[in-house]
Formats: C-alpha cells, structure tokens, sequence
C-alpha cells in the first residue's frame, strides 16, 4: 500500500497524517507545496470528488492575503488559482489508489489499513 499526501510540513494536521500512515509502517509520499506545485491532474481528482467548497479552505491565511472572500468562481477557476497558489487548499489532501480524503480523516484512513 502507497499513500500520496498532499500538504505543507509546518501544517499540524499534514504532520498528524504522515504521523499515523509513519506509525503503521505504510509507505508514504509526501509532496509539499512549497516546494512544488501540484499537478492539475491530481488536483482535477480531489475537485471532481469533493467540490471546490471542500478541497478550498476559505480561511486559510493565503486565501484570505489573497482578497478571495468575495469571489465566486467556477471549479475550473478555483483549480487553475490552487494549482497556482496550492496554500489555499484545504489540508492534507491524501490519495491511496482511487480512494481520496480531504483534511484530517483518521476514520476512512483506517479503513483503508484494515484492508
């Protein structure tokens, strides 16, 4: 099993999710966005899956130094701006093979260990 986290080091709950998949020995690839960008592909993925109300984080500091508050943009929109500006997603996103999560989700997480 591989596990995909999408996220930056400083931020707790990335931190908590390479703590638990650590914890279980599963092999983890992080990708920290401030080191590099995300693909859209990847991005396209969480966004279909979720929604832009989901995967974007309208309260994070980045969004909101941005002036975002009062956009309303499409899905396509709010992805071309996180595949510029990765900081305004919500965090960690994770992939293990089809199956994805936004933000902290240690209850589908286990799941996908258990199996």
């Amino acid at each position: 099993m591989d596990v995909q986290i999408f996220g930056v080091k400083n931020d707790a709950t990335v931190r908590k999710a390479l703590r638990f998949f650590k914890e279980r020995r599963i092999a983890v690839h992080f990708v920290d966005f401030k080191e590099r960008a995300p693909a859209k592909g990847e991005l396209q993925r969480f966004f279909q899956r979720f929604g832009e109300d989901a995967v974007v984080d309208r309260e994070s500091k980045r969004f909101q130094a941005l002036g975002l508050q009062a956009a309303h943009y499409g899905a396509d929109r709010w992805m071309d701006i996180a595949a510029e500006e990765p900081l305004i997603l919500r965090m960690p996103l994770v992939r293990q093979g089809k199956h994805l999560t936004v933000g902290l989700a240690e209850d589908t997480w286990k799941e996908w260990v258990g199996r």
